[in-house]
């Protein structure tokens, strides 16, 4: 909105009326989609902040340059807010890039993003300086620099990054095996997909298989089916050991 007045105030900058007309809708429709999912108070924090901004702020230097200024010394002012704004935006990345050297990670660092932002203030930099218009040059060297930085952020921290992601090599996954032990018989491995609940009752089925064999047998007193039966009373003691 600065940089729309500021292009209002001077002459040949259609390019600047363009392209901040442009980015107040992008924006607009940013803060809309944020005031729309954003938790009650964050609204209320936004909509108060953006009061402050947008209509006390920027009315306010509207109005004061309007009554207070007049020709080409109006224009200068101007230019000196917006350039003060824009080195503000550029300054602001500062927080992305402290946080970055920090956790050594670009996760918060959008290459693209850093890219273009670098490319725009080279661009505007020779737009402001073909003009001779110092207030849209000047910020864009800084913007300049600091895109260079990032993006040599990004480079050195991306491959520190996959290196130790190689690094790390996750453990073998291994099925566990279920093992049975008795007191009476060997030690048995059984199939992992096997579970503790199925591993006894086809114990407790081949005891039950066991003494009904012995109840038909042609020698009641035989207790034997091939193995020794043992008593239902006594069941074997089961343990599960997980190898």
């Amino acid at each position: 909105m600065l940089w729309i007045y500021y292009a209002l105030l001077k002459t040949n900058a259609t390019l600047l009326i363009t392209i901040n007309s442009f980015g107040v809708f992008i924006e607009t429709i940013y803060v809309g989609f944020y005031l729309f999912y954003a938790p009650k108070k964050a609204k209320v924090q936004t909509v108060k902040m953006l009061l402050l901004s947008v209509v006390g702020g920027f009315g306010a230097i509207v109005l004061v340059t309007q009554f207070l200024f007049k020709g080409a010394v109006r224009g200068q002012i101007v230019g000196w807010i917006c350039l003060v704004f824009s080195l503000c935006v550029f300054v602001a990345p500062l927080g992305i890039v402290r946080k970055v050297i920090k956790t050594k990670s670009v996760e918060y660092m959008p290459l693209l993003l850093s890219v273009f932002l670098t490319l725009s203030a080279v661009m505007w930099f020779f737009y402001g300086l073909l003009l001779k218009d110092i207030n849209i040059a000047a910020p864009n060297v800084l913007g300049f620099i600091l895109g260079i930085v990032q993006i040599l952020l990004y480079v050195v921290y991306n491959k520190k990054e996959k290196a130790n992601l190689k690094e790390q090599k996750l453990p073998e996954i291994q099925k566990p095996a279920v093992i049975v032990v008795d007191e009476n018989m060997n030690s048995k491995k059984l199939p992992a997909e096997l579970t503790q609940e199925q591993i006894i009752d086809i114990v407790k089925l081949g005891l039950l298989v066991c003494s009904d064999k012995v109840n038909v047998a042609s020698r009641p007193h035989d207790t034997t089916c091939g193995v020794k039966a043992p008593k239902v009373e006594n069941m074997p003691k089961l343990q599960t050991v997980e190898a």
